[in-house]
């Protein structure tokens, strides 16, 4: 229980502070709530607030005291530390979990710092020990106010913050989306120019793109992977735009060495595509896209998992269209003559793992692709 000596009451009642307090919300006029198990300290310090122009309530226990900052607002609560019911302490708990935002200040006698500092630990912006004067309260009140506001602008900074990040989140997908864009329509032009190029084989680009997605998936590669096979199937052959037509176009048998020019066509294409940041990945496909299983192939002669795992499916992938095209020196084969190639030939052009996979696949999935139909989910 407080104890309020007429010595006290006169140093109590000296000097106000000069400047007003000032809420954390300056639009609002700061109130306080005193809480205290002696009225007569309740009346006297609700009285020198108001000579300070500080508007007050005042509780005489901590259970009221709760009830009432359910219904009204308060900037800071001045609570005496022993009181029966609920002590200061307790009331403190309690206002941090109910109401984080309102200050809250400890009063007692100079034997209980011990506690004040305890209070301090819990949460308790400012302890006021008594006896003391009116300008020492106040100024505890505006530390606490001060305190308190300082920390909204940090939380409304923090929330302002957030709010900026997912609009420049947003701003950011919305780049990217634009740039993937871009990247599809860069890919299109590019695919498009191969088949022109190389017209015997038109729309090839697309079909051998969409039949290693296909297996890709199937095989349960991670989605990321499935775009870079998909990127580097769509390119596979553009190193052909620097192959001489007369031996790209030539309509008989190559020679040995127009062979060797053509066989150049990897090692072009890689040098062109490893330069595009974006499709770095995809190059190693370009450049090892005519590897063979077990070793036959070119450029490097690559063996087994030495040739990457998206050029082994491309290879399944591009001799279902190949056989299965119009050439201009034969008509195009049956799907069922591809899949005995892929199936006589596993271990040794084919990745056997990669075989199995395709040849589970059911057929209509590959007429669906072909025809140029979105296959049924």
């Amino acid at each position: 229980m407080s104890q309020l000596t007429p010595e006290s009451e006169a140093v109590f009642s000296e000097a106000l502070p000069a400047d007003p307090l000032r809420a954390p919300d300056a639009s609002l006029p700061v109130r306080l709530l005193i809480v205290d198990d002696d009225e007569s300290m309740r009346k006297l310090m609700s009285s020198v607030l108001a000579g300070a122009g500080v508007e007050s309530k005042s509780a005489s226990s901590g259970h009221e005291a709760l009830r009432i900052l359910e219904v009204e607002r308060f900037d800071a609560v001045i609570s005496d530390l022993a009181m029966p019911g609920m002590t200061g302490i307790e009331l403190l708990n309690e206002v941090r979990r109910s109401h984080p935002r309102t200050a809250f200040l400890i009063v007692s006698g100079a034997g209980d710092i011990r506690i004040g500092v305890q209070a301090m630990r819990e949460g308790c912006d400012d302890y006021i020990v008594k006896p003391f004067q009116i300008d020492a309260v106040m100024a505890a009140v505006e530390r606490a106010l001060r305190k308190r506001g300082l920390e909204q602008e940090v939380e409304r900074y923090r929330l302002h913050l957030e709010e900026i990040v997912v609009e420049r989140t947003l701003q950011l997908r919305t780049a990217l989306t634009g740039i993937e864009r871009s990247y599809e329509d860069t890919l299109g032009a590019l695919g498009a120019a191969i088949d022109l190029r190389d017209n015997e084989t038109g729309d090839h680009s697309r079909r051998v793109c969409l039949y290693s997605i296909e297996i890709a998936r199937a095989m349960c590669v991670p989605e990321k992977d499935v775009g870079t096979i998909a990127r580097g199937a769509w390119l596979h052959d553009i190193g052909k735009l620097a192959i001489p037509d007369g031996i790209l176009l030539k309509p008989g048998p190559l020679t040995p060495e127009e062979r060797r020019t053509m066989q150049t066509h990897a090692s072009i294409g890689y040098g062109l595509v490893n330069r595009i940041s974006f499709l770095a990945e995809a190059a190693e496909i370009v450049l090892s896209h005519h590897e063979r299983y077990d070793g036959s192939g070119y450029p490097h002669g690559l063996r087994k998992e030495q040739i990457p795992l998206g050029a082994r499916i491309f290879s399944v992938a591009d001799t279902v269209d190949a056989m299965t095209s119009d050439r201009p020196y034969r008509r195009a084969l049956p799907f069922h003559a591809a899949f005995e190639e892929i199936e006589s030939e596993a271990g040794r052009k084919y990745d056997p793992a990669v075989a199995k996979i395709f040849m589970g696949i059911p057929r209509a999935i590959w007429d669906a692709i072909r025809k140029g139909r979105p296959k049924s989910d």
